[in-house]
């Protein structure tokens, strides 16, 4: 049997810089921070009052029934929006296509927070008979993947992985490696979150994780600076349809570029930090170089994980030196997106494989914005503060997660 061939063939997101694939790509090509100060909660009472928050969203139109909306959580109605908009975008006829053989991966780092908190909330202050009967499918992660199977009936495939901030990464991986084997023809993947409340917030800023540069928002998430105080949460989705290249064809469905190799690995190294000497991310690089049968030198562009960490910025930094040996610092272009969107967690790996695909389809490599003082332990090209017009044929995204969970992908110009 011939090897199975992979192609992205639709792009859904809702990200703090727009609602839709053409508001983030236009945002990041320009340079512009969806960073603010907070206006979901009163953000008074906590260190960090600054993140990337979706705005002007309205979840209603995106579901089959306008009030299942309402029974759902906020990373959910990110997840179905992103979902359907990447559907349409690939233009497929749900009813020529068998849905046996389509599945669905969109998965979550941390899932319904917003109603764990308020039905907890409930239940101290009003009693347990008045939680909700939805709490628990509300909350847990797996139901973005559920729901969005349910909307357009979809009965291939169906699950998530969570692994923290490396979930939209595994999960494309995953169903990538499913169409590959042969037990898939399309798969919804990517992530959703939506963590910016009293929970998430004091639990990363009390970990010291945060930046609290609250007086300067759009300034605050500073990858590879040697300034850089911690990440600026972020929230959204990233939702992608891959498909097996003869079903794409079959169908006459436009292609934005092909998926070509997966990587993973673990540090085995701490709860929340990265291993200093950059080798677990390495190796999910060179695993990711080995199934797309490429050698490092023809990766023209990274897109990094690069939250804006002391520690992070510097271990990835490592990792693709690594890696890339000595074209890490000679041609390589490596860029953090997160500068922009702050770091969405598990919906990360989704916007900025998206960010990857578009860098080939536009032939611009996204910047990183403020870098003002670049980090000497971070001497990559990291496309500093201005997005670059250059032809990319090869793109590689990371993500890595709490726990040491490491995730590679790499999308190549199709032909």
């Amino acid at each position: 049997m011939s090897e199975r061939r992979v192609v992205i063939t639709g792009i859904g997101c809702v990200s703090p810089l727009g609602n839709d694939l053409k508001s983030t790509w236009d945002g990041m090509k320009a340079g512009r921070s969806g960073i603010g100060t907070i206006a979901q909660l009163d953000p008074t009472p906590y260190e960090c009052k600054i993140a990337g928050e979706v705005r002007d969203f309205s979840p209603d139109h995106y579901f089959n029934v306008p009030k299942d909306s309402r029974r759902s959580d906020r990373y959910v109605q990110f997840a179905v929006a992103a979902s359907k908009m990447a559907l349409e975008d690939s233009a497929v006829d749900l009813e020529k296509v068998d849905r046996r053989r389509f599945g669905v991966m969109v998965g979550s780092g941390i899932g319904g927070l917003g109603t764990l908190e308020r039905e907890h909330e409930v239940c101290l202050n009003k009693g347990p008979k008045r939680v909700s009967p939805f709490t628990i499918p509300m909350m847990i992660s797996n139901i973005a993947s559920g729901i969005i199977s349910m909307e357009h009936g979809l009965y291939g495939p169906n699950m998530v992985i969570v692994t923290a901030c490396a979930t939209s990464n595994h999960n494309i991986g995953e169903a990538w490696r499913m169409i590959k084997f042969g037990d898939a023809d399309a798969f919804l993947c990517g992530g959703a979150e939506a963590t910016i409340l009293p929970m998430g917030l004091a639990g990363f800023a009390n970990m010291k994780a945060l930046s609290t540069r609250n007086d300067e928002p759009e300034k605050a998430s500073r990858p590879f600076d040697k300034d850089r105080d911690g990440f600026v949460m972020g929230e959204g989705a990233g939702v992608v349809v891959i498909e097996e290249l003869e079903h794409a064809k079959a169908r006459g469905a436009k292609i934005y570029a092909e998926l070509v190799g997966y990587g993973v690995s673990a540090d085995a190294h701490h709860l929340s930090a990265p291993s200093p000497d950059g080798s677990g991310p390495a190796y999910a690089i060179g695993m990711a170089l080995k199934h797309a049968k490429l050698n490092p030198e023809e990766v023209q562009y990274l897109n990094a994980h690069a939250t804006s960490t002391g520690l992070g910025d510097i271990a990835e930094t490592r990792a693709i030196k690594l890696a890339f040996g000595d074209y890490a610092t000679n041609g390589l272009m490596v860029s953090s997106t997160k500068s922009m969107t702050g770091h969405m967690l598990g919906a990360a790996g989704g916007i900025e494989m998206i960010a990857s695909i578009m860098s080939i389809v536009d032939s611009v490599v996204p910047p990183t914005i403020n870098v003002e003082n670049q980090d000497p332990e971070c001497d990559l090209d990291v496309v500093p503060n201005t997005a670059r017009e250059t032809k990319v044929d090869v793109a590689l995204s990371n993500s890595f997660g709490f726990g040491g969970h490491n995730a590679s992908l790499i999308v190549k110009r199709f032909s």
